[in-house]
């Protein structure tokens, strides 16, 4: 608990502090009553999920820099994703597939805007079959072509604008998923929310979108199609 001013003038007072070491006690309450409203606000919403968070958003924004953004997986290509977890379980892996694929249906909504951008390593990172990631080419063609969708994508041609870490996405602009390798954390604090936003628009300005990344996304299936047996035994 943090004590009140009148309750420091007190002490101060009491233990006959000179008019500096006042100020400097008054100062300290100042940074740490900052600090804590910076703590309240960034608690998320009492029982806050990613589902929760998506669901909930209007607009949604994704960047990845390895794996597929969640909301664009296959069904087979997620399976991969939570499969490669430590701790999974054929149960586990099974519900969250089927969970994530429901949470997917967001994407048709006509109220809705999703804003995809991927770097292009993230096409050529691929797990399972040639035929897994041709599938998962179909699902992405087809989701560029909805309304509600943008799908950029970052050339490797092209230089990044800075060195992505990780993958994240922002649910409307009150709420950032952050990816790492074993888990998903929901924050809604506003420096952190200001950070992403700030580097979401960075890689959206570095990303093809439209025909471009049509193009892009159709010649590397053509290399997907030229893949044999061997390049996955």
């Amino acid at each position: 608990m943090v004590p009140s001013s009148d309750v420091l003038e007190r002490l101060a007072r009491a233990l006959l502090l000179d008019e500096a070491t006042s100020r400097e006690v008054r100062d300290l309450l100042t940074a740490v009553e900052s600090a804590s409203d910076r703590a309240a606000v960034a608690i998320p919403p009492l029982g806050l999920t990613v589902d929760d968070a998506v669901r909930s958003a209007q607009l949604v924004r994704s960047f990845q820099c390895v794996v597929l953004p969640a909301m664009l997986q296959s069904a087979e290509y997620a399976r991969h994703v939570f499969s490669s977890a430590p701790t999974a379980t054929p149960e586990a892996v099974g519900s969250a597939v089927a969970a994530r694929v429901e949470r997917q249906s967001v994407l048709y909504e006509p109220q809705r805007e999703s804003v995809f951008v991927i770097t292009e390593a993230v096409l050529r990172t691929w797990p399972g079959t040639p035929d897994l990631m041709l599938a998962q080419f179909d699902r992405l063609l087809a989701v560029e072509s909805l309304t509600t969708v943008r799908l950029g994508i970052v050339p490797w041609r092209r230089p990044v604008p800075l060195m992505p870490r990780h993958g994240f996405t922002l649910c409307d602009q009150e709420a950032v998923v952050i990816e790492t390798f074993d888990r998903e954390r929901v924050t809604v604090d506003s420096d952190e929310l200001a950070t992403y936003e700030e580097e979401f628009e960075r890689f959206e300005g570095a990303a093809v979108f439209g025909g471009e990344a049509r193009e892009l996304l159709l010649r590397v299936m053509k290399e997907f199609q030229g893949l044999g047996p061997a390049a996955h035994s």
